[in-house]
């Protein structure tokens, strides 16, 4: 059938349930499921059974539900708003729903969508906002499953943040006139200071900030959120992080953050890539500074999405203090970093009691110079080692630490697109590290692990690493016959 002339069998409306009595007849689980249910409203709440289970008896006594303990009778259905039959028994639920009907009460039967006026829904509750999501036949498993991604989508603060809105309603109506005026208030109240203070849990100072948007009537003042992106994976990025890319005017994007992050942004947000790679830099960071601070300046809410976490080689430090300086506000959403997920995808131990407590994070460029950088000493005292970007320096990586003390039997780990489908696991000991050098295939970002705790990891889906190393070998000793 054409998705145009798909009807609902059953149409959606919120009833004004304050301060009037829901019945609810039974005493068992379902009964429960649905006091809790409708205990999220004001209703007055009327249970009415003589055999209440020890929960639901909880329940009653912590809410101060009205509890009619006896017998059901159709007189104490009389002056409720709904009733809901709940008892788990078909002939009492019957007997329910004709008592409620000759009373012109709506009724709903627990699990009989034969007998009932109307669905209870999955609710996502940020009060004074309520989601109410119904499936009409598709089954309570799938609007619970579809309650619980919006439940993540939406901000804790959303409730608090409609109670204040409501309270500049009238304000609003008054002060500035319909149209553009009152749109781009509301546009910047949901999505600039107030918001961002109430998501701070600073109600004063919402409340303040609505008030200078309101008396200025001039457009917020731009706002520019570092914010990382993890390590790939959609499903890795934070709830928070999903939300500003759902706000954001702009978003200004690193190379290695995948089309599909990006995506999952406002349809009309731009978009602008400012990536660096190896070898090819598309903007250097001084551009991508002065980016941000015009941005910013232009009263844009920006969302700078970085790989992995923005403060683990992000160069967060040098974009916060360009914004600082320019006086334009910023915040930090923080990321799942690549050695977090390059462990997660082995099953490996970061730290392990008794054998490593300590955690050193890397590039592989730290072991180029003259010097050993101070932690190569933890190296060797057992702390873990994880190492980003170092494919190409790996032999170089490998020797440093070996002439410095690391056994070349030390366990390593590489993975290969950490978090995502595509991934690559490889196994080994640092002996082994320097054959990543001549490993063409390897294209996507390598994260490498080091340390005595990678003995504890899951190797039964990864690589050896000493198989290419002693192909390598036999390579550079045939060349070296040709030659």
């Amino acid at each position: 059938m054409p998705q145009a002339n798909l009807k609902l069998n059953a149409f959606p409306v919120f009833m004004r349930v304050e301060g009037e009595a829901v019945a609810i007849v039974g005493g068992g689980g379902e009964a429960l499921a649905k006091a809790r249910l409708i205990s999220q409203s004001s209703a007055l709440l009327r249970i009415i059974t003589d055999a209440a289970e020890a929960e639901l008896l909880a329940f009653i006594a912590a809410t101060g539900a009205v509890h009619i303990a006896a017998a059901y009778d159709a007189a104490h259905l009389e002056g409720a708003a709904m009733v809901f039959a709940a008892s788990g028994r078909e002939a009492l639920d019957r007997q329910v729903v004709e008592d409620a009907r000759r009373l012109g009460i709506p009724v709903n039967a627990v699990d009989r969508p034969e007998l009932c006026d109307f669905f209870t829904p999955a609710l996502v509750n940020r009060a004074p906002v309520a989601i109410a999501i119904g499936t009409e036949g598709a089954g309570p498993v799938l609007a619970q499953m579809l309650r619980s991604r919006i439940d993540r989508m939406l901000s804790p603060s959303l409730g608090p943040l409609a109670s204040l809105a409501a309270s500049f309603r009238g304000a609003a109506e008054r002060l500035l006139p319909k149209g553009n005026a009152r749109r781009r208030f509301w546009s910047d109240f949901f999505a600039g200071a107030p918001a961002r203070a109430v998501e701070e849990g600073q109600l004063s100072q919402a409340h303040d900030a609505a008030v200078d948007l309101l008396l200025s009537n001039a457009p917020a003042s731009g706002h520019v959120a570092l914010v990382g992106a993890g390590p790939g994976a959609e499903d890795l990025l934070t709830l928070r992080a999903h939300r500003l890319l759902m706000e954001a005017d702009v978003i200004v994007y690193d190379a290695l953050v995948p089309e599909a992050i990006v995506a999952m942004g406002r349809r009309d947000a731009e978009r602008l890539p400012v990536g660096k790679r190896k070898g090819c830099h598309s903007k250097s960071q001084a551009e991508i500074n002065e980016l941000l601070v015009e941005l910013g300046r232009a009263g844009k809410r920006v969302v700078r999405l970085k790989s992995g976490d923005p403060l683990v080689f992000g160069r967060a430090g040098e974009e916060m203090a360009a914004l600082r300086d320019a006086g334009v506000a910023y915040d930090l959403v923080p990321g799942v970093t690549a050695a977090f997920a390059a462990a997660a995808d082995f099953e490996l131990p970061l730290t392990l009691r008794g054998v490593s407590s300590s955690m050193v994070f890397t590039t592989g460029h730290d072991l180029k110079g003259n010097s050993l950088p101070d932690w190569a000493k933890l190296a060797i005292s057992g702390a873990t080692v994880a190492v980003y970007m170092g494919r190409s320096v790996a032999a170089e990586v490998a020797g440093r630490l070996i002439e410095a003390g690391l056994s070349p039997d030390t366990a390593v780990a590489v993975v290969e697109n950490a978090s995502l489908a595509s991934r690559r696991r490889f196994h080994g000991t640092l002996a082994d590290l320097p054959s990543l050098e001549v490993r063409a295939d390897l294209t996507g970002p390598v994260m490498t692990i080091i340390g005595d705790a990678v003995a504890g990891a899951n190797f039964e889906r990864s690589e050896p690493l000493a198989a290419h190393r002693h192909e390598g070998m036999a390579s550079a000793a045939a060349e070296g016959v040709e030659e």
